[in-house]
């Protein structure tokens, strides 16, 4: 089901990558994934997480802090029982192998503009097609996938609209209006509420909400590890000066989690 993310043709698999008709070719890594970014397509030398916020996410991740986020979504999954499912921006793969793990039958594909990232997640799971590829040309055919997993990540509706099949959907992890908000009240002298429905009003006409929950916790953040690694694998991390992180990082204190899960149904054309 790969295309060329040049010319759109089908790829074709060889021992060390694969190849379009029109001769386009495309390495696959020693570790099992393949590139399939074209320096045309990238913004900059490096696009995504450096290797810093990968490694913060996988430790932080790794200590299951959000371990409630992934099962509820490994869940929800499961009820869909997609034949093709792809995990668009999985980062560093924690949630892509959770849902592999709930779709053993499943031809399961992953992506992430970050190499560093794709680099780490696909030890994770070595059966799933593990690709570097730009969220906004996703190298896969039209109406292939019968779900899109979307965690905390960016989404081209437009582009979600055209892998899918009619019945087929996105199925997104997202945040909720009051998630991390003590470490927002940290972070900035005015913090700015999240609306956790804005990307709803972006939705193209063939894409409709058919499903909606929350999901809310209390996570205490004892360790100065557990501080550190959610700071460094947020961009909020990245923004704040030292004096102020250095306080955030100084003493315990208790997040709140709040997350929504939504179903975005292919709609009939």
């Amino acid at each position: 089901m790969l295309t060329c993310p040049i010319c759109q043709a089908p790829l074709e698999r060889l021992d060390n990558g694969v190849k379009c008709p029109a001769g386009h070719s495309f390495d696959r890594a020693r570790q099992g994934y393949l590139n399939l970014l074209p320096v045309q397509h990238k913004k900059s030398r490096d696009p995504g997480d450096n290797a810093a916020m990968v490694e913060a996410r996988r430790q932080f991740l790794g200590a299951g802090h959000y371990a409630p986020l992934a099962r509820r979504l490994a869940e929800l999954a499961a009820e869909r029982a997609p034949a093709r499912w792809l995990d668009i921006g999985c980062g560093e793969g924690y949630y892509t192998a959770q849902l592999a793990e709930a779709l053993p039958g499943s031809d399961g594909y992953a992506l992430d503009i970050s190499r560093e990232a794709v680099k780490a997640a696909c030890r994770r799971a070595p059966q799933l097609t593990w690709m570097v590829a730009s969220m906004a040309r996703v190298p896969l055919a039209d109406a292939s996938c019968q779900l899109l997993a979307s965690v905390f990540s960016p989404i081209d509706w437009n582009e979600a609209a055209r892998l899918l099949p009619a019945g087929g959907g996105v199925l997104r992890l997202g945040p909720a209006r009051d998630h991390l908000l003590e470490l927002r009240q940290r972070l900035y002298d005015e913090v700015r509420e999240y609306i956790d429905d804005k990307h709803l009003a972006d939705l193209p006409p063939s894409l409709a909400l058919a499903h909606t929950e929350s999901l809310n916790f209390r996570l205490a953040l004892d360790s100065r590890e557990a501080r550190e690694t959610l700071l460094a694998m947020t961009p909020h991390g990245w923004r704040v000066n030292p004096q102020r992180r250095e306080r955030i990082l100084a003493e315990p204190f208790v997040v709140t989690v709040a997350v929504r899960y939504d179903w975005l149904e292919r709609q009939t054309p």
